[in-house]
């Protein structure tokens, strides 16, 4: 295994030099720099941080544990996420938990054992013994993609519950009462609680009762969300507008409508939530709850190093939403 020492000798500089040139390559010169790197290549080299890691008590690696990899809803969030990190010299290690809350203790374990100095979740719905495991072994951590003040825990995110209740009363002042709901699977998950429940809130208000909601509870798919659209379209009276929990479901409410010769909105008005790329591509257009995945990606990774350096960061960040409007909201038909 080529050393630290054969680097050296092969860029003709001192180890300190290499060390410098791995560690902090802001302080090397750039011809320096590329010369240390390209002997880097060439022998094959890979630093050892193991006695590092042990000595300072930290691996400069951080874990994150997502519910899902199989569509972009997390994508944005956890690149930027990433990025902050990358330019902290901080390595990112991603699970994903399937939304099966015993696998993510799982995992969340697994990547403590494994060296991780903080971590990054999704939501707050988990164990207290899962939270009683982090404390203990003193494992900074940061809750994302939800706000609740009366959660005392670190988190950057919005609030998932006024953030549809606001789009749904966009729909209500259409005209739209005749109202369908295809939603996550809202166990274990309160983001899918939340925005359910903004849903029902709105509904309240306008003196609608929202048990008469026609709903349809599935897993992530854009298959799932056309199957339950199509479900919501064999109820009569059909329902005149069909608020989906994402934009997922909603581009698969969309295709259906297609092949089921509906049109958007004259016939069917379908809205989404987290504007993620998809929602501007289909057609029409999904009017959606735009989501600042980025920012809050960044912000998370900002206050996990904070926490890591054992600075207080103050309370959670709360990060607002937009209705992003295109055309596949329009008028209740008459």
């Amino acid at each position: 295994m080529p050393t630290l020492e054969d680097v050296a000798a092969r860029a003709r500089v001192s180890t300190a030099t290499v060390s410098r040139c791995l560690n902090s390559p802001d302080q090397v010169s750039e011809r320096t720099r590329q010369r240390v790197m390209e002997a880097v290549r060439d022998l094959g080299y890979a630093p050892n941080f193991g006695a590092r890691a042990l000595a300072a008590k930290r691996t400069n690696t951080f874990g994150a544990i997502i519910p899902t990899m199989e569509n972009a809803i997390f994508a944005r969030g956890l690149q930027a996420f990433q990025d902050e990190l990358q330019a902290n010299g901080i390595t990112l290690l991603v699970a994903s938990s399937s939304y099966d809350p015993d696998r993510e203790e799982d995992q969340i374990r697994a990547l403590v054992a494994r060296g991780a100095d903080a971590l990054l979740l999704i939501g707050h719905d988990r164990t207290a013994q899962t939270y009683d495991f982090l404390d203990r072994r003193g494992i900074p951590y940061v809750v994302a993609w939800v706000h609740d003040n009366s959660v005392r825990r670190h988190s950057v995110g919005f609030d998932n519950f006024a953030a549809m209740k606001a789009l749904t009363e966009e729909v209500l002042a259409q005209g739209h009462r005749n109202i369908g709901v295809i939603t996550a699977e809202r166990s274990g998950n309160d983001r899918a609680r939340e925005r359910f429940r903004g849903i029902c809130s709105a509904l309240s208000d306008h003196g609608l009762d929202p048990a008469d909601l026609l709903i349809e509870e599935t897993t992530y798919s854009i298959d799932n969300g056309a199957e339950r659209f199509a479900r919501l379209m064999d109820q009569t009276p059909r329902p005149t507008a069909v608020l989906c929990g994402n934009d997922v479901f909603a581009a698969g409410a969309l295709m259906k409508a297609r092949d089921l010769g509906l049109r958007v909105p004259q016939d069917v008005s379908i809205t989404g939530f987290d504007d993620i790329d998809l929602a501007g591509i289909v057609t029409p257009g999904l009017t959606t709850v735009h989501v600042p995945h980025r920012e809050m990606g960044r912000r998370a990774a900002r206050r996990l190093l904070a926490l890591r350096a054992g600075d207080d960061p103050g309370p959670g960040e709360e990060l607002e939403t937009t209705i992003k409007w295109r055309q596949s909201l329009g008028p209740a038909p008459t």
